[in-house]
Formats: C-alpha cells, sequence, structure tokens
C-alpha cells in the first residue's frame, strides 16, 4: 500500500536538504501526519530492531555496533546523524525507505535520547537494548539520575529479547531487577581499569570518605582486560584477544566491548554462527564518530574535536587526550542540545592542562569557562563567544602546532560547519 506521508517527506527532506535545513525537520513532518510511519516500517525488519542509549557514548557505540553486524553480512538500517529523538528517526528511515516505505534492512540499530527513547519503544518495542551508564547531564532536561536511571529501566521493561547492561554502573545493573521475560548480558571491566570509570556517587563522594562494599558481580559476556595506545584486550567465551584500535579513549574503548556484546547477541539470532574474527577485524577498523575524539587536518597537521557535555566526559577525555604538545581551544554552548545547566564545569578538574594553558576559549559561555579555568590556575590566551572569529583566530595563532578543541554539542556542530571551508569534513547525513 502507498502511504501519501512517504514520499511528501522525501520532499521535505529534498527541500530542506538544498536549504542546509536541520536533518530531523523532515521526521517532524511525517510523524505529524502519519503517526505509525516508523512502528510500520520497523515491524518488517527480521532481526528486529536494538536501542542503544545512556547518558555518555551513544553515538560511538552505535557506530560500532552498526560496523560490526555489517562485517557479519548484514543489512543495517541506523540514524547515522546522532539526531537520537523519534523525529530524527523518522528522518533517516525517509532517506532509506523506497516510494512504498519500504525498509531494505536485516536489523535497525538505533541511538536514542534517554527521554525520547521511552517514547519511541511505547510504540516500537525494540527487540535488543543496549544501555550503557546514568551519569549527570543536562539536569535542566532531565532532573537528578535517578529519574535517568528510571527512564533506562522503562526502556528495558518494554524490550522483547535481549537486554545489555553496563555492569560496573550500580543503578544501569540493578535494572535486571526488575525485568522478567528479557535475557539480560552484561558488559565489564578488569579490576584494574575500574578507577577510571568512577559512577556518580563515586564522583561526588567526599576525599578519603568511606566506599561501602560491592557487591557481588554477575558474568559479563565481554569484559575489557586492558587498554593499550592502540589496541586492547577483550575476554569472551573463556579467551582473551588482542585487537588493534583505531579508537582513541580509554571510554570509547569500554563502549566497544558494549558494542561487542549487543552484535554477538544479534549475529548468533540469524542462528547461522558468528565470525568472530571478522568481528574483531572490523572493531579494529572503527573510526570515531563525527566529533568524539574525530581527526581532521588543518596546516598539515591533526586538529582533534572531543565532545563534552557533561562532567564525566569532560574527566574522560582530558584524561584520554593529554595536553601536551597540543594547542588547546575549548568551546562551551548552553544551547537546548546542550544543556541550559553550565555549573558541572565546576566538578571537572581542570588541572592537566596548567602547563600549556587553553589558547583560546569561545561559545555562549566562553566567560563562565575562562572563570573556571581561572580557579585552577589555568593559563587563557584569548576569550571570543564567537565561534567563527575564534576558530579562525586559535588556527593562525597555533600554526605548526596539532590543535585540539574541546566542545559542547552544538559548538562541536558550528566549529565542523566553518572546518569544512578550509580542510575535509566528513558529511553526515
Amino acid at each position: 500500500m502507498l502511504y501519501y506521508s512517504v514520499p511528501l517527506g522525501k520532499l521535505v527532506r529534498r527541500v530542506s536538504r538544498l536549504r542546509g535545513g536541520g536533518s530531523a525537520l523532515p521526521g517532524l513532518v511525517v510523524e505529524k501526519i502519519d503517526p505509525g510511519f516508523m512502528q510500520r516500517t520497523l515491524s518488517s525488519l527480521p532481526l528486529g530492531v536494538a536501542v542503544v542509549s545512556g547518558t555518555n557514548g551513544k553515538t560511538t557505540t552505535t557506530k560500532m555496533v552498526v560496523e560490526l553486524l555489517e562485517s557479519q553480512g548484514l543489512k543495517v538500517f541506523t540514524n547515522r546523524t546522532g539526531s537520537n529523538f523519534t523525529r530524527g528517526v523518522a528522518a533517516a528511515l525517509l532517506g532509506e525507505v523506497d516510494w512504498r516505505g519500504r525498509l531494505d534492512a536485516d536489523v535497525a540499530i538505533l541511538e536514542l535520547d534517554e527521554a525520547h527513547a521511552v517514547h519511541f519503544v511505547n510504540k516500537v518495542p525494540p527487540r535488543y537494548s543496549l544501555l550503557l551508564n546514568v551519569l549527570r547531564d543536562q539536569l535542566d532536561r532531565f532532573g537528578e539520575i535517578d529519574k535517568t536511571a528510571e527512564l533506562l529501566q522503562h526502556i528495558a521493561s518494554k524490550t522483547t529479547g535481549t537486554v545489555v547492561l553496563n555492569r560496573e554502573d550500580p543503578r544501569v545493573a540493578r535494572i535486571a531487577g526488575t525485568l522478567d521475560g528479557p535475557e539480560v548480558l552484561y558488559f565489564g571491566l578488569d579490576d584494574s581499569l575500574l578507577s577510571t570509570f568512577p559512577n556518580d556517587d563515586e564522583m561526588r563522594a567526599a576525599p578519603g570518605s568511606p566506599v561501602p562494599p560491592a557487591p557481588a558481580k554477575p558474568h559479563a559476556d565481554v569484559v575489557l582486560r586492558r587498554v593499550g595506545v592502540d589496541d586492547a584486550d577483550f575476554e569472551y567465551d573463556g579467551g582473551t584477544v588482542t585487537t588493534a584500535m583505531k579508537l582513541r579513549g580509554v571510554y570509547n574503548i569500554f563502549n566497544a566491548a558494549a558494542a561487542l556484546t549487543l552484535a554477538r547477541a544479534i549475529s548468533a539470532a540469524r542462528g547461522t554462527g558468528t565470525d568472530q574474527a571478522g568481528l574483531l577485524a572490523a572493531l579494529a577498523k572503527v573510526a570515531p564518530a563525527f566529533g568524539r575524539g574525530e581527526s581532521l587536518v588543518v596546516d598539515g597537521l591533526p586538529l582533534e574535536l572531543v565532545l563534552v557535555k557533561n562532567p564525566s566526559g569532560f574527566r574522560l577525555g582530558l584524561k584520554s587526550f593529554p595536553a601536551a604538545g597540543y594547542a588547546t581551544m575549548i568551546a562551551i554552548n548552553d544551547n537546548y542540545a546542550d544543556g541550559r545547566d553550565m555549573s558541572w564545569l565546576w566538578d571537572v578538574e581542570f588541572y592537566t592542562l596548567r602547563d600549556g594553558g587553553v589558547d583560546q576559549l569561545t561559545g555562549s559561555r566562553a566567560y563562565d569557562m575562562a572563570l573556571r579555568l581561572q580557579y585552577d590556575d589555568v593559563a587563557i590566551g584569548a576569550v571570543d563567544t564567537e565561534i567563527a572569529p575564534a576558530l579562525a583566530a586559535f588556527i593562525r595563532g597555533a600554526q605548526g602546532k596539532p590543535k585540539r578543541i574541546f566542545c559542547t554539542y552544538t559548538a562541536m556542530l558550528a566549529i565542523r560547519r566553518e572546518l569544512s571551508k578550509i580542510t575535509t569534513v566528513e558529511v553526515v547525513s
């Protein structure tokens, strides 16, 4: 049956792209005129839908799962732009379905914002869900983290097949006890790596405060045992394997354990066996998702974009990407997609930037960032709230040096647009 919402949505999508409009607008249109579009389209997939959600790491983890499953010969639909509201999924579908609304795919792997995932799973119960972590993020939207945990628990409760949980995050791990029906799998860390990934309670605990005894851990399907400079060790099926990694940042490597767990579960559901060597070969080739440790080339030298959007993400970014030898810029916006409440900057320690200082600050909250750095005795080169001139000044002033920019989400998008004028930037559509 031909639904007129599909050709109309495709037309809106084409016009929006020609005018440089947002990627989610066509999805918003089709949601209004055809509320059953997503459910009708995605229900036809042989292996169903997998939802990836949590506070940190959704985009990179989703990208990894997609590439791992493609290495197994599966056709995968995903919302590649990282537009992780329901309208973003609908917009991505419009780009993939034919004029009759048919989707040529075996499985859908969808990154979804925690709050919008609740609405999505009410319409389209997923066969799989992967829940990464619960950390303070956008308090003006989500409230405190127990509310975020409730959102993830609802996603899990609607999952019909397999739920994959982070064993090391107590609020995520506890979700298992509320479920009745879905299979539960875990991904986890070697004990030697636990201090690198403090949960929210540990980050906010006063120095020297007593640590309550940890409950016994469940068995994890995949465990990250070691992180090297350009490789990592993973344990699964009773053995440990070493694989090269193009991804940088310890948090990205931990997310690889999550991606492996979900990809193995989906691949096994086909009943034709899993090419384990193919999974590792694909994992070794995965490059960072746009803006998540993405490396561009400017004046013949690397310029890295590191997304930061909450205390944990910024801390791990600073730890994973040492400042030595790099010119540094920080871009902080407070638009809706970033979260309006920037008080979380005071929960990040910036002492690792003291030696080289920060060459440039920009974004709508650049002066808030400047004040925060002054309290950690970090020298500041210049402050300009306008991103385009600030970026140009940063590039001019840092000639001959590799560069790194820590940026919130909308600042990252603005910086990528500016950089596309002078270097090759992957177009995400």
